[in-house]
């Protein structure tokens, strides 16, 4: 038994792995670590993969008890930093965490419960934005996606899903391994989002015969949420990246799957949204206003996204597919 009085042995062996790039969120990075040690139910390890930064790298190994931190093998992003925690990893299942993310004490228990099915290859938490000010009146709930957090709109009990976030996830390790884990050269880089936690969810259940993707809200975390992406120039800089990755994520996976939940979200969510923000503008709520236009105004954006992402797909694959020319080597003649 542990504290809290969860049976361990009645769940699989677990690896914590969070992946940390920066020294700005070396704050950020103690408290995620320590919410992992935290946790009702133990892990086998945690493992800190330190992106390219070799002062961070320092610092971390210095500093950081009771963690194995290692440097990022492959290429830069954060696909390659947790592939990296995964091949160092030793438990049954993998859960990886943020470095700008603090799990609740009973993350790991929600999720791991759900193991028990053997048709589940994956689970993944809730996200509650953490505001270093406070949340501006304009920001849509709806669009908290763009954050990194849970949106409204999403399920409020446990449900099969095509995807969970990368940031508060868990997945068996054999299914990783079969699928190679998170696509290289597709994912996250610094600041800059891609769907690649979406992608790892799609090859995953296909490659097992439909496996199944839980969200359990009950697993929830934290993220983080700095001033800097409280702004409309930041809201407008994701929606349209988040459009721009979709096609990319199509252009690997087919476009009914990469873009399925997205009809959802723009055919349900959204319209219930605006709905709402027309009812509460009627009752004297100005902000409502402000609200349905940014969600107007970032599902355009991230409609452009994908129309540019798109766009730039097909040139991309036109010019690999068109014949070079005929070098011609000239030769001199006696």
């Amino acid at each position: 038994m542990v504290p809290g009085g969860v049976d361990a042995d009645r769940f699989p062996t677990v690896s914590a792995i969070i992946a940390a790039f920066s020294m700005k969120r070396w704050g950020d990075l103690r408290e995620a670590v320590a919410s992992v040690k935290a946790q009702t139910v133990p892990v086998r390890e945690t493992i800190v993969v330190i992106d390219h930064n070799p002062e961070l790298l320092a610092r971390a190994r210095r500093e950081l008890a009771d963690v194995t931190v290692i440097a990022n093998g492959g290429g830069q992003g954060a696909s390659a930093a947790r592939n990296t925690g995964v091949t160092a990893s030793h438990g049954e299942l993998v859960a990886f965490l943020d470095d700008d993310a603090v799990a609740s004490p009973r993350w790991l228990e929600a999720l791991l419960s759900h193991f028990a099915n053997a048709s589940v290859v994956g689970v993944g938490g809730r996200l509650d934005p953490l505001w270093a000010t406070s949340r501006p009146q304009w920001f849509p709930p709806e669009f908290d996606w763009a954050l990194g957090a849970s949106y409204l709109g999403m399920p409020v009990t446990a449900e099969p899903v095509r995807n969970v976030w990368g940031n508060n996830m868990a997945i068996r390790r054999r299914v990783f391994d079969d699928i190679g884990g998170f696509r290289d050269g597709f994912g996250k880089v610094g600041a800059r989002s891609r769907p690649e936690d979406t992608d790892l969810c799609i090859r995953a259940a296909e490659r097992h015969g439909g496996g199944t993707w839980i969200y359990e809200p009950a697993g929830a975390a934290g993220h983080h949420v700095p001033a800097e992406r409280a702004t409309v120039r930041y809201f407008a800089y994701r929606c349209f990246h988040e459009g721009w990755g979709k096609a990319a994520l199509a252009a690997l996976n087919g476009m009914g799957e990469s873009i399925s939940a997205e009809r959802r979200y723009t055919r349900r969510v959204l319209p219930a949204a605006l709905a709402r923000g027309l009812r509460e503008a009627a009752r004297g709520d100005a902000s409502a206003v402000l609200r349905s236009f940014a969600i107007v105004g970032g599902l355009a954006v991230a409609m452009i996204g994908f129309l540019v992402g798109h766009a730039m797909m097909v040139i991309g694959a036109k010019g690999a597919r068109r014949p070079r020319a005929a070098t011609v080597t000239a030769t001199s003649e006696d």
